[in-house]
């Protein structure tokens, strides 16, 4: 039997709603001329952290603050300096407390890496999750990633396909108050 085909996976930036320019720098090379992997996190983070401290958004009301739980990185190209870049971000996943993103970087019309982050909003006195309201949540849909929408698979789903896309079963046991 044939295993089903699958569908491109290569993202599309017209897919993020969410994006902004910014400059492969200098210090950005390793030995080889070629931007770092490790540098990758940090223009992830420059998209996620941009659209969380928007003030137009409202994403982060005092006293909160978005922490980032998890990053899994697909290299896709290699990149290198001089060069200009497009930070892509959508929103795949609403939780109580957490928020799912699919980002991606392209340069010259090229995916050059994705990934899937969680953030999960943290009141910062409690030191403890806590659960968005409705004011963080509207913004939030608003920047939800068009693919997804379109029916398209995540990244993660194509090479997870154990990782249900669908929201998590009920936790068993107790809750805490």
């Amino acid at each position: 039997m044939n295993a089903p085909a699958r569908l491109d996976t290569t993202p599309r930036l017209e897919d993020f709603p969410f994006r902004l320019s910014d400059n492969v720098r200098f210090g950005d090379l390793d030995p080889n001329q070629h931007v770092n992997n490790a540098v990758y996190a940090t223009y992830f983070e420059t998209g996620r952290v941009t659209l969380m401290k928007l003030p137009e958004y409202g994403l982060t009301p005092p006293g909160l603050a978005w922490i980032m739980v998890r990053l899994d990185i697909h290299f896709r190209a290699e990149l290198h300096w001089p060069n200009t870049i497009e930070l892509g971000l959508g929103v795949v996943k609403l939780g109580r407390t957490s928020v799912t993103f699919e980002q991606v970087v392209f340069s010259n019309g090229k995916c050059i890496a994705s990934a899937t982050s969680v953030g999960v909003l943290l009141d910062e006195a409690a030191g403890a999750a806590d659960p968005r309201g409705d004011r963080e949540v509207q913004p939030l849909a608003q920047a939800r990633h068009r693919g997804r929408a379109a029916g398209y698979p995540s990244y993660l789903e194509t090479i997870r396909p154990d990782v249900p896309a669908s929201p998590r079963p009920a936790r068993r046991g107790r809750r805490r108050p």
